[in-house]
């Protein structure tokens, strides 16, 4: 059995979870959110209040689609209560991010030109400093898609550090040329 899918779904008070067949919908204080269960899975509410998450059987691919589904609806009820963040940081002389609005960064990251970033639709940019700034929205792989995206746009080189790393990432370091 598995020890993450049979363990069961609390869903805090404020927030609302509508089962119809394989979707699930949760509304809560930050949003609404909805996923579709993969086939063999089965999703109930127990008399308690919490969520249940079922296999029929026990052939591979059901075992295979149980924690994760368990796990995909969890992190729903946390989204909409909670939300979620992701942490970057820049490293380089001369590389910054400033905020053009609402949903707007624009980064200057060593290349002639500065780039300029639209937040998708529930996604906010938070710029706590020239260097800092943080990735926030309900949805636990858009905010995760978003902030790869900008990391994507230069990458922290292994020998001086620099560029775009999450927050508390550790770069492995490598040694320069050796000097004669």
């Amino acid at each position: 059995m598995s020890r993450i899918g049979k363990l069961p779904i609390t869903v805090p008070s404020g927030v609302d979870v509508t089962i119809d067949g394989q979707t699930v919908t949760v509304k809560g204080p930050k949003g609404q959110l909805s996923h579709v269960v993969a086939e063999p899975i089965v999703v109930g509410r127990d008399e308690d209040g919490t969520i249940a998450v079922s296999r029929p059987d026990d052939q591979r691919k059901s075992k295979e689609l149980h924690g994760l589904s368990r796990t995909l609806i969890a992190n729903l009820v946390t989204g909409v209560t909670d939300g979620y963040e992701k942490k970057l940081e820049i490293v380089g002389v001369g590389y910054r991010v400033l905020s053009k609005g609402p949903g707007t960064l624009e980064f200057s990251l060593g290349y002639s030109h500065t780039i300029t970033v639209e937040a998708p639709e529930g996604i906010t940019f938070v710029v706590e400093s020239p260097t800092k700034f943080s990735v926030q929205g309900i949805d636990k792989q858009s905010v995760g898609e978003v902030a790869a995206n900008i990391r994507k746009l230069r990458k922290p080189e292994p020998y001086k550090g620099k560029g775009v790393r999450y927050a508390g990432e550790q770069v492995r370091r490598k040694v320069g040329k050796a000097g004669k």
